[in-house]
């Protein structure tokens, strides 16, 4: 293996090309916003490569090249249970969600997820939802882009030397260019070339680990010889309820992406039937070549670098390893590029809750597209003032989110999408059950190991602290499944279902 580190004049001048290309589509994709709905939703025009891999890149982005490598790698073999969850979500949101979201916000001009959720509440019930809707994305998504620029932040100190502030004030303010141009079509088109150059580099990069490793026989006989059996275990070393508990709980991370409303406004801008099949197949086909290649990736880099202390830096590791220095270079800026672009698909998401489903574009009439930028450029500035000013380890706490809206968003959303329209005051109260039921195991698992507590809130929090944290993502949708089947609507004139899709 090499060992030339990537100099850093290559990764700068590949990260300033790539910012260049990011801000031209931004300015091409201007002249395309003329309403609300052309900047939330692109028109709905989406094709199914844009649609596929920008989804694809929104729901996983960087997050699979570093914090899945890195989990593998710590973890093993039982660790590749995550991966059935997170395909089952591409086909149940793509193949099950996807015909009715997308007819039904088209045929009823629905611009966010919680427009759709609030669709049969009622007019007494559908303004306090979408605003409950619209505060939660609001509040954890400001967190979850702060959390974002943060990382991003660290991987650009070490890389060019920078201080925090620079570092931050760098890539939010190139992705707040873009996204204030060219709103939705410049997201999911600069998500698009993101998800692209990811899948070439989540087949390059592992190929060459495992060559290096001596193929798939070389790989075994490192792990075998140097790791605990537990490592190459499929169970990981657990027996009974310990390992389903841990199997499912990873797994169940695919539930999340029911309830994400930047994923499900991909398939709301889908163009027709016909490319939303076909985008499936992209999203599809990308997931298995970037999940399969980084377990590759990272059991090849256990067997080469058995001591790396930090999983996540796994990939940067490799890459200087093993690639030439401007290959690897190249590499490099197009992952710090993705860590970037993950807060581009949150952010838009964020702008449409604040600026519709709290109605702030309600009061400027005929000035739609200037407040939602107008609200971008404010959560944008609050969460570089959040990253700037809160400890890392608040950061770290709130990436619930991605468990907490799914909990809270997902049961609704598999309850319309089922036929049944349940109550108003049951989908209002369903949403907070499931929001709050995710807070309530991730605080008690937090502090499952603190001695102080007993009786019913230590049983709780041992409960909660089960490797995997299958109660705090599983448990939560119980009490929101069961308002939304047990309170339906009674049939009544003027109120009529919608007719299933074709």
């Amino acid at each position: 293996m090499g060992s030339a580190e990537p100099a850093a004049g290559v990764v700068l001048a590949t990260l300033i090309l790539y910012k260049i290309v990011l801000i031209g589509i931004g300015v091409w994709a201007a002249r395309l916003n003329r309403n609300e709905s052309d900047f939330f939703l692109g028109g709905r025009g989406l094709g199914a490569w844009v649609a596929g891999l920008s989804y694809a890149a929104s729901t996983s982005s960087a997050w699979v090249l570093l914090g899945f490598s890195g989990f593998v790698y710590a973890v093993g073999v039982s660790a590749l249970w995550m991966v059935p969850g997170i395909w089952l979500g591409y086909v149940l949101v793509w193949c099950w969600f996807g015909p009715r979201l997308r007819a039904e916000t088209e045929a009823e001009g629905h611009v966010t997820a919680s427009d759709f959720m609030a669709a049969r509440a009622g007019p007494a019930w559908r303004p306090a939802i979408s605003a409950l809707a619209g505060f939660l994305v609001l509040f954890t998504f400001v967190f979850y882009i702060a959390a974002q620029f943060g990382a991003a932040a660290i991987a650009f100190e070490s890389q060019f030397d920078l201080a925090r502030w620079e570092s931050v004030a760098i890539g939010a303010g190139v992705i707040l260019i873009y996204g204030l141009l060219g709103g939705f079509w410049a997201v999911s088109l600069t998500d698009t070339l993101q998800g692209a150059i990811m899948a070439i580099i989540a087949v390059l990069l592992p190929a060459l680990a495992v060559i290096a490793a001596g193929g798939p026989s070389g790989i075994m006989e490192a792990l075998s010889a140097s790791q605990p059996a537990a490592y190459l275990d499929p169970w990981g070393g657990r027996a009974g309820f310990a390992f389903l508990g841990f199997a499912i709980g990873i797994a169940s991370i695919g539930l999340g992406t029911y309830g994400q409303p930047h994923l499900l406004a991909r398939l709301m801008a889908v163009k027709d039937e016909k490319a939303r099949r076909q985008g499936f197949i992209v999203a599809m086909g990308w997931g298995v070549i970037v999940y399969i290649g980084m377990a590759a990736l990272a059991l090849a880099g256990r067997a080469l670098l058995p001591d790396v202390a930090d999983g996540e830096a796994l990939f940067y590791e490799l890459a200087a390893a093993l690639l030439p220095a401007v290959l690897a270079g190249i590499v490099i800026a197009a992952i710090l590029s993705a860590v970037m672009s993950t807060v581009d698909s949150l952010l838009i998401a964020a702008s449409a809750a604040a600026a519709h489903d709290l109605r702030l574009v309600r009061l400027f009439k005929g000035r739609e597209v200037l407040i939602s930028r107008s609200v971008m450029a404010a959560i944008c500035a609050l969460a570089v003032v959040l990253t700037l000013s809160l400890p890392a380890t608040i950061f770290d706490r709130v990436l619930f989110s991605w468990s907490a809206l799914g909990a809270a968003f997902g049961p609704v959303i598999v309850a319309r999408v089922a036929g049944v329209e349940p109550q108003g005051w049951a989908i209002f109260a369903s949403i907070l059950a499931g929001f709050f039921t995710t807070v309530l195991f991730y605080i008690f698992g937090q502090a499952g190991a603190d001695a102080d507590l007993s009786g019913l809130p230590a049983l709780f929090a041992n409960l909660a602290a089960i490797p995997g944290d299958p109660f705090e993502r599983i448990v939560p949708w119980f009490a929101p499944l069961l308002l939304l089947f047990a309170f339906r609507q009674t049939a009544r004139a003027g109120h009529p279902a919608p007719a299933e899709p074709s």
